[in-house]
């Protein structure tokens, strides 16, 4: 019998009593009336309680209302870990509107883009980055002309930089952020979205202009991740949290809400550097704290006079954003921090997976447990779906470790959709998944494990080379700092492995040619003949604004060095 014409034992509606749409604000009110005076977010010398930052971001939200900034506006910011973009994630979506946290490392006319893209109704820029601000308003003006709305301009001043950007930013009209929140009611009462469905943040992606990629998320996803990324991580109340992570990096992974959520404390850090997440974990207490595999490398290649180790306790660290080397989860762990893997993207509110750490691999050896946990694990409890399929057939590839197919997600975890892109919706969301575009296979324990971006794989003479398995195994080699294998044109092969690599500041560079060899006679030892690369650049890397490697930068130079010769051989 099928369920045509059956019914709920009740029809007992929804009403306003036991239904309220689902919103991550709530978190912030609560944390205020439980711990008014526990410190919420501390930056240098200055610090704020719980409710000291429910007030001001109740102020935000009412000083931006008497601007008309409400339901249907944008607001955003353009600003490093700062007190006030942490206040913007709810000061924002308080007043109905969405937040917009830009990244810095932007250039000013991707900026100038992106805030005419998202209609910008207010920029609120950090002082050291009003000139960045400045320029991007001034191509957005000029591509608009006539159509050309200025928008709301507040500037962020902050004791630790030069008076001289902020003197020049009020000189030009900017409203001081302290003064603009004078403009508001700190008893302002704030109303929750009547829809959880409405958006509350927007994140561009790294798409091209032609086809921009403004992740939207909504207020019920928000709620659901933030808890969600608490718990997978077994964040305890009162958690102390280091802002080593952009926020603007999805929202900071959802931890700028999930901290209200756990009452914790928020430390800000402008810049990043390993002295400095040493310090803090000494001078704060510092208990946990997000980065990407490139932060961990230089966390872990500090040298001595920057360290503060043994630590003095347990140190939990999140990592994300790219495929951690085992070697550098296995130094991580012998340097006493506790390190959780997990993988998403910005459409699904970053980390959206994770590699769920079981009891019985405790008495495993060291190396071991570094190799289980650099996988990208299991799915997050607000992510329904995660399976890697075939990417004609849809159908779910066996889990042997081998078959290698595409991560697909669904659940409250995806976004709503990116921002005016309706090509882009239809390819992401085809066949009722969202399409990762990252190759991974399943281990026979149904943790998924990553091999390369769909674009980033190798084809050497017909077979495929996981750029990412032959850079496990260059980490592992005693000179090599950072290294990213991307293809190079080759006679013989079609494409072969080319690596680049930065030395280890120790490291005597003076005969390159030596180096090289050693490097490739290593990977000759150690994999498949055809992974091995066959030719080796050293120098720094080029990294984009969220300290990704670039590998299309490297691949046009690999394209820039021809061919490789067939005699080469």
């Amino acid at each position: 019998m099928g369920m045509v014409g059956r019914r709920d034992i009740d029809d007992l509606p929804k009403n306003a009593a036991n239904y309220t749409a689902l919103t991550p604000l709530w978190f912030l009110e609560r944390a205020a009336t439980i711990h008014p005076t526990r410190d919420s977010v501390v930056h240098g010398s200055r610090r704020y309680t719980w409710l000291q930052t429910y007030r001001r971001c109740r102020q935000f939200a009412s000083a931006l209302t008497t601007h008309s900034i409400a339901l249907g506006s944008t607001v955003a910011v353009i600003a490093p870990n700062i007190p006030a973009l942490y206040e913007a994630h709810f000061g924002v979506p308080m007043a109905g509107a969405v937040l917009n946290a830009v990244n810095i490392r932007l250039n000013a006319s991707t900026i100038g883009f992106l805030l005419g893209h998202s209609l910008a109704a207010a920029v609120i820029v950090d002082q050291e980055f009003f000139p960045l601000a400045e320029e991007a308003l001034k191509i957005l003006a000029e591509e608009r002309k006539s159509h050309y709305k200025p928008p709301l301009l507040v500037v962020i001043g902050d004791e630790s930089c030069d008076p001289k950007n902020l003197e020049y930013a009020l000189k030009r009209g900017a409203i001081e952020y302290e003064k603009f929140l004078e403009g508001g009611d700190p008893e302002f009462s704030w109303e929750p979205p009547e829809d959880e469905w409405q958006s509350i943040a927007l994140g561009y992606t790294s798409g091209t202009t032609a086809s921009p990629k403004g992740v939207v998320l909504s207020h019920r996803g928000s709620y659901l991740m933030s808890l969600s990324a608490a718990v997978v991580w077994g964040m305890n109340e009162g958690a102390i949290y280091l802002w080593t992570l952009p926020m603007f990096h999805c929202n900071g992974w959802c931890y700028t809400w999930g901290m209200a959520a756990m009452c914790g404390t928020n430390i800000c850090l402008r810049q990043v550097t390993a002295k400095g997440v040493y310090s803090a974990i000494a001078e704060y207490g510092v208990t946990h704290f997000c980065a990407a595999p490139v932060v961990l490398n230089t966390i872990v290649n500090a040298p001595a006079e920057d360290a503060i180790l043994p630590l003095p306790h347990l140190v939990h660290v999140m990592t994300a954003g790219a495929a951690p080397p085992p070697s550098v989860l296995f130094a991580m762990s012998e340097k006493g921090f506790k390190v959780a893997h997990t993988y998403g993207l910005s459409e699904t509110y970053g980390p959206s997976t994770i590699c769920a750490w079981k009891p019985e691999w405790d008495s495993l050896p060291p190396i071991k447990q570094a190799r289980l946990n650099a996988r990208q694990g299991v799915r997050y409890i607000a992510l329904e779906g995660l399976d890697v399929v075939d990417t004609k057939t849809m159908k779910s590839v066996p889990a042997d470790g081998t078959t290698m197919g595409e991560i697909v997600m669904r659940g409250n975890a995806v976004m709503k959709g990116y921002l005016k892109n309706p090509k882009a919706n239809k390819e992401s969301f085809a066949n009722g998944w969202f399409h990762s575009g990252d190759l991974a296979v399943k281990h026979p324990d149904g943790y998924i494990e990553i091999k390369d971006r769909s674009k980033d794989i190798i084809i050497s003479g017909g077979e495929n080379i996981s750029s990412l398995e032959v850079e496990n195994t260059l980490y592992l080699h005693p000179a090599v700092l950072e290294v990213s294998v991307v293809a190079r044109p080759d006679e013989r092969w079609g494409e072969s492995p080319c690596a680049f690599v930065t030395l280890k500041p120790n490291i005597d560079n003076s005969n390159e040619q030596g180096l090289a060899e050693d490097i490739i006679k290593f990977c000759r030892s150690k994999m498949p003949a055809y992974w091995v690369p066959k030719s080796v650049v050293f120098g720094p890397l080029p990294k984009t604004a969220t300290g990704k490697i670039q590998k299309h930068v490297l691949r046009t130079k690999a394209k820039e060095m021809g061919a490789l010769k067939k005699s080469k051989l």
